[in-house]
């Protein structure tokens, strides 16, 4: 508990209609600081294995870095990027070795316990803020479809069932130093919610559509309801899915 909220979590996986699972999620609290958490988000990719060990390196990476964190002292923004930049050199070693193309997503936020939140983002899992019921701002991929989208030559809607919506222009693992978004909340406030999730995930619905949901339903529930919901909605056909939620619940009184 702090500053007058408690935080409540949930994390969801599922593989979907794959044949393996390749995404990773992760909810950490941190060891010495109460009220600091890591919520993280890995989407492997390159073959049955290749995707699997590199989502696993996000991860790993991730705690050994959280458990040297320091939130009184250290900068949870550049904790982040560094995640991002030592996960992508040891996934292009990994490749070195392998017939696999390993590359992961990355999409992980910290709060700490005076409320201020850091985020940072490569590729196209997402990091969703959410306050009062709306949607305050969210992470842009790292995509062929969102660079249209930026150009002004397809719209949101268009891009979500463009038939190379699946086609990033940067992640970890790649030849080329992967591009990392980072973003700060100065404050989150009761009431508020984060979101890290996978395309399999936030693919089938509308950016209002998951504010409500999240609005409506306690963390748990949420992270229940957008699983089962996106199963429904892929009709057979569903990528691996994984999602953190955390909320800012109000003190019992």
């Amino acid at each position: 508990m702090t500053n007058g909220y408690r935080l409540t979590a949930a994390t969801g996986i599922h593989k979907g209609d794959r044949d393996y699972q390749q995404d990773r999620v992760d909810l950490l609290s941190h060891a010495r600081a109460n009220g600091c958490v890591l919520g993280i988000v890995a989407d492997g990719m390159g073959g049955r294995s290749g995707g699997r060990k590199a989502s696993d390196q996000v991860i790993m990476t991730a705690r050994q870095l959280f458990e040297r964190y320091s939130p009184a002292t250290d900068d949870a923004a550049a904790m982040l990027m560094q995640v991002a930049r030592e996960a992508h050199v040891v996934i292009k070693l990994t490749a070195i070795s392998a017939e696999e193309e390993p590359h992961s997503t990355v999409a992980a936020f910290v709060i700490n316990a005076g409320g201020d939140c850091h985020w940072a983002h490569s590729g196209d899992s997402r990091i969703y803020h959410f306050h009062g019921g709306k949607l305050i701002r969210r992470t842009t991929d790292h995509s062929y479809v969102q660079m249209l989208v930026k150009r002004g030559e397809i719209t949101e809607e268009q891009a979500n069932v463009h038939p190379q919506s699946n086609i990033l222009m940067g992640c970890l693992g790649t030849e080329t130093e992967p591009p990392v978004d980072v973003h700060f909340i100065p404050r989150l406030r009761t009431g508020d919610c984060l979101v890290a999730c996978s395309d399999g995930v936030w693919h089938y619905f509308k950016d209002d559509e998951m504010a409500d949901v999240l609005n409506r339903l306690s963390a748990r529930e949420a992270a229940e309801f957008l699983i089962d919901k996106a199963r429904e909605r892929a009709q057979g056909s569903g990528d691996n899915l994984s999602l953190v939620v955390v909320k800012l619940e109000p003190l019992d009184t």
